[in-house]
């Protein structure tokens, strides 16, 4: 009996909430799904059509106060050193942010969406190009390009893992 007065009173809820007009809450920000330490490699393609092979690391935080997602990249060989930081902010779908790569000296903004299982970016300012994320549990692809930037890369591919 007191299940199904229970089962009434939240249907009741329900109903009422739907009536007077409450929205549903809103949907969690996905690039939560992110936060952690992630590691793994990949490959660089210079300029000059040479691809040479990475080891990276990603952390992504993120906290109370300022941007949704804090994102370091850090990938490296011996001849390449790549460090790449951004800071996203996420509404209703859209990113928006700023972003610097520490090598080469480089800053800018990026723009574009983010969903459950990808981030798809805009880069602009010093370089210029196109950043997407896939992710998949506790997997995640990452592909850069920069056309034309004359930073002496052409394309970023990584494949990382989360860790712990």
């Amino acid at each position: 009996m007191r299940m199904r007065l229970f089962a009434c009173g939240l249907v009741g809820s329900v109903l009422m909430t739907a009536a007077i007009g409450l929205s549903a809450p809103a949907a969690a920000n996905p690039l939560n799904r992110y936060v952690g330490t992630w590691t793994g490699s990949g490959s660089v393609k210079l300029d000059s059509g040479k691809s040479e092979r990475i080891d990276c690391k990603a952390y992504y935080t993120s906290k109370s106060s300022g941007p949704d997602l804090n994102v370091a990249i850090r990938c490296a060989n011996p001849s390449n050193k790549i460090e790449m930081r951004a800071g996203l902010n996420y509404s209703a779908g859209t990113v928006s942010g700023v972003w610097e790569e520490r090598t080469f000296n480089a800053t800018g903004a990026v723009s574009g969406t983010a969903s459950n299982a990808s981030i798809n970016l805009a880069i602009d300012g010093a370089i210029k190009g196109s950043m997407s994320v896939t992710l998949n549990q506790n997997r995640q692809s990452v592909s850069i390009s920069t056309a034309g930037s004359g930073s002496g890369l052409s394309a970023v591919k990584i494949n990382l893992r989360r860790q712990g």
